[in-house]
């Protein structure tokens, strides 16, 4: 093209359409890194009030608590497994939950 040509329409088109897919993607990137961070942000605070949660365990059940709220957390699948023990053993049910009561009035 010479210095005193003019681009096409087409031209000026094809460059915009690059610019606005270039700019979809670093939006792209830039979301999915802000979701990255906000949840890495939650990783093992509490739900209720945001400190930070201590994990320990209970008749071979990992509990989550809060030391500033004292509130007391299951992952997924951790109900399970204490619904399961008390099926074996009813026993049990007393026991873990005497060692959850323990823990909460710490």
């Amino acid at each position: 093209m010479l210095k005193d040509e003019k681009p096409s329409r087409n031209e000026d088109e094809y460059f915009a359409k690059l610019d606005a897919d270039l700019m979809k993607e670093r939006r792209a990137r830039l979301d999915e890194e802000r979701l990255r961070q906000e949840r890495f942000s939650h990783h093992n605070k509490c739900p209720k009030c945001g400190c930070d949660l201590e994990e320990s365990e209970h008749n071979g059940i990992k509990i989550d608590q809060c030391n500033e709220c004292s509130g007391i957390w299951l992952d997924k699948g951790e109900l399970e497994l204490i619904e399961e023990m008390d099926r074996r053993n009813p026993q049990n049910r007393y026991n873990f939950v005497q060692s959850l009561l323990k823990l909460a009035k710490r």
